[in-house]
């Protein structure tokens, strides 16, 4: 296997991996945001109320992805182990 043939494997990875968490980090960080902003308008400290929105808001997201998660992991993992020979060499 060539140094080019691996960077080019871990760099598809290494993006397979990114536009697998993208969509997750993306909604935890609005979420993160909006209940900030909701905490700053009613001076209200607590811990429970940031967190339970928060992983409310990561568990609604990660439902309505699964399905398209799992179609793009199981894409990847087609491609590589469909080109198994290749990385024999």
């Amino acid at each position: 296997m060539t140094p080019g043939a691996v960077v080019d494997l871990m760099r598809e990875c290494l993006l397979a991996a990114f536009w697998l968490a993208a969509p997750l980090l993306a909604i935890g960080f609005f979420a993160g945001i909006a209940i900030s902003l909701v905490q700053i308008a009613t001076s209200m400290q607590d811990s429970a109320f940031s967190a339970i929105p928060r992983l409310t808001a990561f568990l609604l997201g990660l439902l309505l992805l699964m399905p398209w998660m799992l179609h793009r992991s199981m894409a990847y993992a087609i491609g590589v182990l469909g080109d198994l020979g290749r990385y024999a060499r």
